[in-house]
């Protein structure tokens, strides 16, 4: 039989925390008229609890990176921004950005992670990355711990359109772990009084890239967007059909100040656009939603829920701080009125 004194089996395990690399991420920060998107400001809280170093990276046109620079190297929890130019990166294509994430982590790197939004930019650029460093990525966690002793990382994330949370562990084998992050599963970093350290990244030009960007065309409302909105109101199925719920859900919503949003079972039902699944905000105002799993994982980390059901034993009133048993028909214009 083999055996390892208590005294020797110490140092081989202060031996082999001792060699284990500390955290270092990368977090590729999404950007939009001159400002950090909020979401990417999330997924640097993410890379914030890993317990190491954090580094961004902003790729962008002559036009746009100085503004957003200015403000990235203020927001508390950056180490370092690493800053590429080129007119190639004035939008974010993947076969156009990807190159130049692969550089960074290529040659003897430090990096052990690299996080992004889960957007619907990120989500298609760092799995190219981890495709091409031979490395699986996680998509759209909820939560993040790393293990420094055993230098692994574990992850949640929801499953099956939210009714079940997969945990996910990613070992040290793994040299560069890749995952994108839910934006609402995490505050969104703020700014602070230091700056980080920037160093300048020389692009990677790519020449006849496969795709080109033709045009980006925006929906425009006075109300909030849904991402970053601290106010919801929400309807579901009761609702009926599309024009009812614009005309009931449009005057509370305007009321408030809030973004419009919807449950699954709306959006399967044509009364509103896919945009519109929701999220977790400070006020949510749930109308006619009964409550299934899957909405409840989305929505349930909201600061102060208020539901409004005419079933009193719907499972939405489990977690509404305030629930009101009533028609919503009848109870929206009243509380418009009031509001007014």
């Amino acid at each position: 039989m083999f055996r390892i004194r208590p005294a020797t089996l110490s140092k081989v395990f202060a031996r082999s925390y001792a060699t284990s690399p500390s955290p270092h991420a990368l977090v590729f920060l999404e950007h939009c008229d001159g400002e950090l998107e909020s979401a990417s400001l999330s997924a640097l809280t993410a890379a914030s609890r890993l317990g190491g170093k954090v580094t961004g990276l902003i790729a962008g046109a002559p036009d746009q990176v100085p503004s957003v620079l200015d403000k990235a190297k203020r927001i508390k929890g950056l180490d370092t921004v690493l800053h590429s130019v080129s007119p190639q990166y004035s939008t974010p294509l993947p076969e156009i950005v990807a190159p130049l994430l692969e550089k960074v982590l290529s040659g003897g790197s430090s990096f052990t992670h690299v996080v992004s939004a889960h957007s619907s930019s990120a989500k298609s650029i760092l799995p190219r990355v981890a495709a091409k460093l031979d490395v699986p990525a996680v998509s759209d966690i909820t939560s993040v711990d790393h293990d420094a002793s055993s230098n692994s990382t574990t992850f949640s994330r929801p499953i099956y359109a939210g009714n079940a949370i997969s945990t996910v562990r990613a070992p040290s084998s793994i040299p560069i772990k890749f995952f994108t992050v839910r934006s609402t599963a995490f505050p969104a970093a703020v700014s602070g009084e230091a700056e980080a350290e920037t160093e300048v990244l020389e692009p990677v030009e790519v020449s006849d890239p496969p795709s080109s960007h033709i045009s980006t065309s925006l929906s425009k409302s006075d109300r909030p967007d849904l991402g970053v909105a601290t106010r919801v109101v929400s309807g579901g199925r009761a609702l009926k059909n599309a024009e009812t719920f614009q005309a009931t859900l449009y005057p509370l919503a305007d009321a408030l100040g809030a973004a419009v949003g919807a449950s699954r079972a709306a959006v399967d039902a044509g009364y509103a656009d896919n945009s519109l699944q929701v999220v977790a905000p400070e006020l949510y105002m749930a109308l006619g939603i009964s409550g299934a799993i899957q909405h409840l994982a989305g929505m349930k980390d909201s600061k102060l829920i208020v539901a409004v059901n005419k079933d009193p034993d719907a499972p939405i009133f489990q977690v509404a701080d305030v629930g009101l048993v009533a028609d919503l028909f009848e109870a929206v214009p009243e509380m418009v009125k009031k509001l007014k």
